[in-house]
Protein backbone atom coordinates (compact mmCIF):
# COMPACT_ATOMS: atom_id res chain seq x y z
CA UNK A 1 0.00 0.00 0.00
CA UNK A 2 1.11 3.48 -0.72
CA UNK A 3 1.75 5.85 2.08
CA UNK A 4 2.16 9.34 2.36
CA UNK A 5 3.13 12.14 4.57
CA UNK A 6 0.79 14.89 5.03
CA UNK A 7 0.32 17.92 6.75
CA UNK A 8 -3.31 19.24 7.14
CA UNK A 9 -3.48 22.36 8.61
CA UNK A 10 -0.84 25.36 7.59
CA UNK A 11 -1.40 28.90 6.81
CA UNK A 12 0.32 31.28 4.25
CA UNK A 13 0.54 35.24 3.89
CA UNK A 14 -3.45 35.23 2.67
CA UNK A 15 -4.12 34.68 6.28
CA UNK A 16 -3.33 38.13 7.90
CA UNK A 17 -1.63 36.33 10.80
CA UNK A 18 0.52 34.06 8.84
CA UNK A 19 4.05 35.52 7.31
CA UNK A 20 4.75 32.63 5.42
CA UNK A 21 5.24 32.71 1.50
CA UNK A 22 4.01 30.44 -0.32
CA UNK A 23 7.45 29.71 -2.41
CA UNK A 24 8.82 29.26 1.46
CA UNK A 25 6.15 26.73 2.17
CA UNK A 26 6.78 24.90 -0.92
CA UNK A 27 10.58 24.73 0.04
CA UNK A 28 9.90 24.04 3.45
CA UNK A 29 7.33 21.07 2.15
CA UNK A 30 10.07 20.00 -0.45
CA UNK A 31 12.88 19.53 2.61
CA UNK A 32 10.94 17.86 5.34
CA UNK A 33 10.11 15.26 2.51
CA UNK A 34 6.44 16.06 3.19
CA UNK A 35 4.06 14.53 0.06
CA UNK A 36 1.51 16.64 0.21
CA UNK A 37 -0.03 19.87 1.99
CA UNK A 38 -3.58 21.05 2.85
CA UNK A 39 -2.89 25.37 2.52
CA UNK A 40 -6.31 26.35 5.06
CA UNK A 41 -5.85 30.36 4.85
CA UNK A 42 -8.43 31.69 6.89
CA UNK A 43 -11.92 32.34 5.41
CA UNK A 44 -9.88 32.71 1.97
CA UNK A 45 -8.67 29.85 -0.86
CA UNK A 46 -6.49 32.29 -2.88
CA UNK A 47 -3.47 31.33 -1.16
CA UNK A 48 -3.70 27.87 -1.72
CA UNK A 49 -4.83 27.87 -5.14
CA UNK A 50 -1.87 30.13 -6.23
CA UNK A 51 0.47 27.52 -4.60
CA UNK A 52 -1.48 24.15 -6.30
CA UNK A 53 -0.28 26.39 -9.36
CA UNK A 54 3.59 25.88 -8.31
CA UNK A 55 2.93 22.50 -6.73
CA UNK A 56 -0.28 21.02 -8.26
CA UNK A 57 0.56 17.40 -7.00
CA UNK A 58 1.35 18.09 -3.88
CA UNK A 59 -1.40 20.43 -2.54
CA UNK A 60 -5.09 20.73 -1.14
CA UNK A 61 -6.76 23.40 -1.60
CA UNK A 62 -8.53 24.32 1.94
CA UNK A 63 -10.01 26.54 4.14
CA UNK A 64 -10.35 27.70 7.51
CA UNK A 65 -13.71 29.26 7.74
CA UNK A 66 -15.35 31.05 10.85
CA UNK A 67 -18.80 30.36 11.64
CA UNK A 68 -21.15 32.12 14.03
CA UNK A 69 -20.52 29.18 16.35
CA UNK A 70 -16.46 28.71 15.63
CA UNK A 71 -13.89 26.97 13.24
CA UNK A 72 -13.96 24.51 10.26
CA UNK A 73 -11.92 23.10 8.58
CA UNK A 74 -12.78 22.37 4.65
CA UNK A 75 -10.17 20.48 1.82
CA UNK A 76 -10.95 19.90 -1.35
CA UNK A 77 -12.73 22.53 -2.23
CA UNK A 78 -13.53 24.83 -5.88
CA UNK A 79 -15.28 27.51 -4.31
CA UNK A 80 -14.29 29.93 -1.38
CA UNK A 81 -16.78 29.95 1.95
CA UNK A 82 -17.67 33.42 3.23
CA UNK A 83 -16.83 33.57 6.87
CA UNK A 84 -19.40 34.17 9.93
CA UNK A 85 -22.39 31.93 8.65
CA UNK A 86 -23.86 29.51 10.63
CA UNK A 87 -22.71 25.88 11.22
CA UNK A 88 -25.38 24.40 8.99
CA UNK A 89 -25.11 26.84 6.42
CA UNK A 90 -21.44 26.82 6.18
CA UNK A 91 -21.58 23.07 6.09
CA UNK A 92 -24.34 22.73 3.34
CA UNK A 93 -22.02 24.99 1.40
CA UNK A 94 -19.28 22.52 1.33
CA UNK A 95 -21.22 19.86 1.03
CA UNK A 96 -22.48 21.16 -2.29
CA UNK A 97 -19.21 21.13 -3.65
CA UNK A 98 -18.31 17.46 -1.83
CA UNK A 99 -15.86 19.01 0.14
CA UNK A 100 -14.28 16.67 3.25
CA UNK A 101 -15.05 19.01 6.33
CA UNK A 102 -13.05 19.07 9.72
CA UNK A 103 -13.56 20.88 13.03
CA UNK A 104 -10.38 23.01 13.84
CA UNK A 105 -8.94 22.98 17.19
CA UNK A 106 -13.04 22.37 19.10
CA UNK A 107 -12.18 22.78 22.51
CA UNK A 108 -8.79 25.48 23.01
CA UNK A 109 -10.38 28.43 24.58
CA UNK A 110 -7.60 30.50 23.94
CA UNK A 111 -8.83 30.92 20.28
CA UNK A 112 -12.16 32.85 19.09
CA UNK A 113 -12.49 30.17 16.97
CA UNK A 114 -13.55 27.41 19.68
CA UNK A 115 -16.66 25.13 20.26
CA UNK A 116 -19.04 24.72 22.47
CA UNK A 117 -19.52 20.84 23.08
CA UNK A 118 -23.77 20.82 22.67
CA UNK A 119 -23.28 23.23 19.69
CA UNK A 120 -20.51 20.72 18.55
CA UNK A 121 -22.49 17.78 19.48
CA UNK A 122 -25.02 19.15 17.37
CA UNK A 123 -23.43 19.20 13.78
CA UNK A 124 -21.14 16.52 14.80
CA UNK A 125 -23.30 14.16 12.32
CA UNK A 126 -22.61 16.72 9.69
CA UNK A 127 -19.00 16.62 10.04
CA UNK A 128 -16.46 14.29 8.66
CA UNK A 129 -13.83 14.53 11.40
CA UNK A 130 -12.52 16.41 14.48
CA UNK A 131 -8.59 18.03 14.95
CA UNK A 132 -7.43 16.16 17.70
CA UNK A 133 -4.20 17.36 18.03
CA UNK A 134 -3.13 20.82 16.88
CA UNK A 135 0.53 21.95 17.32
CA UNK A 136 -0.25 25.23 18.34
CA UNK A 137 -2.47 24.49 21.49
CA UNK A 138 -0.91 26.16 24.53
CA UNK A 139 -2.57 24.21 27.09
CA UNK A 140 -2.18 20.25 26.76
CA UNK A 141 -5.57 19.36 28.11
CA UNK A 142 -7.46 21.42 25.17
CA UNK A 143 -6.05 18.89 22.44
CA UNK A 144 -6.54 15.71 25.50
CA UNK A 145 -10.08 16.99 25.51
CA UNK A 146 -10.49 16.94 21.33
CA UNK A 147 -9.33 13.58 21.73
CA UNK A 148 -11.41 12.01 24.35
CA UNK A 149 -14.77 13.76 22.52
CA UNK A 150 -13.44 12.03 19.11
CA UNK A 151 -13.18 8.27 21.01
CA UNK A 152 -16.45 8.91 22.76
CA UNK A 153 -18.47 9.97 19.48
CA UNK A 154 -16.57 7.94 17.08
CA UNK A 155 -15.50 10.33 14.94
CA UNK A 156 -12.42 10.57 12.86
CA UNK A 157 -9.34 12.56 14.29
CA UNK A 158 -7.18 14.36 12.44
CA UNK A 159 -4.08 16.42 13.39
CA UNK A 160 -1.90 19.83 11.93
CA UNK A 161 0.62 22.18 12.94
CA UNK A 162 -1.51 24.89 11.91
CA UNK A 163 1.94 26.53 10.65
CA UNK A 164 1.92 30.14 10.31
CA UNK A 165 5.67 30.35 9.64
CA UNK A 166 8.21 27.99 7.87
CA UNK A 167 9.48 26.59 10.99
CA UNK A 168 6.25 25.25 11.93
CA UNK A 169 5.53 23.28 8.75
CA UNK A 170 6.10 19.49 9.70
CA UNK A 171 5.47 19.28 13.25
CA UNK A 172 2.16 17.66 13.08
CA UNK A 173 2.28 15.12 9.87
CA UNK A 174 -0.14 12.20 9.17
CA UNK A 175 1.37 9.10 7.20
CA UNK A 176 -1.70 7.05 5.50
CA UNK A 177 -2.57 5.59 2.23
CA UNK A 178 -2.65 8.06 -0.51
CA UNK A 179 -6.34 9.52 -1.48
CA UNK A 180 -7.66 12.11 -3.75
CA UNK A 181 -11.52 13.34 -2.74
CA UNK A 182 -13.33 13.07 0.48
CA UNK A 183 -14.40 9.47 0.26
CA UNK A 184 -10.70 8.49 -0.34
CA UNK A 185 -9.48 10.54 2.42
CA UNK A 186 -12.12 8.90 5.01
CA UNK A 187 -10.91 5.90 4.48
CA UNK A 188 -7.12 6.94 4.16
CA UNK A 189 -7.81 8.33 7.74
CA UNK A 190 -8.88 4.81 9.43
CA UNK A 191 -5.42 3.74 8.65
CA UNK A 192 -3.39 6.64 9.31
CA UNK A 193 -0.24 7.32 11.94
CA UNK A 194 0.27 10.54 13.52
CA UNK A 195 3.79 12.02 14.14
CA UNK A 196 3.60 15.09 16.33
CA UNK A 197 4.75 17.85 18.72
CA UNK A 198 3.53 20.78 20.23
CA UNK A 199 5.06 24.08 19.03
CA UNK A 200 6.46 26.41 21.89
CA UNK A 201 4.56 29.28 23.21
CA UNK A 202 6.98 31.49 22.07
CA UNK A 203 6.13 30.45 18.34
CA UNK A 204 2.74 32.74 18.94
CA UNK A 205 4.97 35.83 18.63
CA UNK A 206 6.05 35.53 15.61
CA UNK A 207 3.02 35.78 13.45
Amino acid sequence: MSMIRTEFHCHTIYSKDSLLKINLLIKSMNRKRLDRVAITDHNTIRGALRAKELAPEHVIVGEEIMTTKGELLAYFLTKEIKPYLSPRETINQLREQEAFISVAHPFDRFRKGSWDPHELLQILPMVDAIEVFNARCILPQFNTRAYEFALQNNILGMIGSDSHTSMEIGRATTLLPDFYDTKSLKNALMNAQFDYQISPVWIHFTS
